[in-house]
């Protein structure tokens, strides 16, 4: 059964490793659904958040087949119920000019903020889990989207048996 599951990575921070970890996933035509990457505390290596979708299977060689490559220092399956994991969206939306009570209540029950505020839109900037996000945006198409733009999820281990960490490179 293919469910969706998501690669926590420690790679080398240098031009060729996207490339390379995308051409894996695409030679063996795995669809990447979410991909967020950023330097880490050491400019010399970054982390990345690849979510996924497959069965058993897939997961497993998908982990043993990035550990493979060479920019790739570890690799790791981050199971859902051990991983904290939120996106990232900012959304600009239509305003009527007059009072935005109602869009302004919303963004505050799902714990966002305004970033941008025109005369015909405003800009909500807002955190959280994978289905909040999309639910925000649902709730969002009644007032007219503009445009929105959203991260790859970010995911973490819960605890400390599993971190995925850099100090075992330097």
């Amino acid at each position: 059964m293919d469910e969706r599951f998501t690669v926590g990575l420690i790679v080398e921070n240098h031009h060729g490793v996207l490339n390379r970890i995308a051409g894996l996933y695409g030679k063996r035509c795995y669809n990447i659904d979410s991909l967020a990457v950023g330097e880490t505390e050491d400019p010399r290596f970054s982390r990345m958040t690849i979510v996924s979708t497959g069965d058993a299977y897939t997961r497993c060689q998908t982990v043993k087949q990035l550990n493979k490559l060479q920019d790739v220092k570890l690799a790791m399956l981050l199971p859902e119920e051990q991983a904290i994991s939120v996106e990232h969206l900012l959304i600009k939306m239509r305003t009527n000019g007059g009072g935005n009570a109602e869009l302004a209540s919303l963004i505050n029950d799902y714990g966002g903020k305004i970033v941008d505020l025109g005369e015909h839109f405003l800009t909500a900037d807002l955190t959280g889990g994978t289905e909040k996000i999309q639910e925000f945006i649902t709730k969002c198409v009644p007032f007219g989207i503009l445009e929105l733009c959203r991260s790859g999820s970010l995911s973490l281990s819960r605890g400390t048996e599993n971190v995925l960490s850099i100090e075992a490179f330097k």
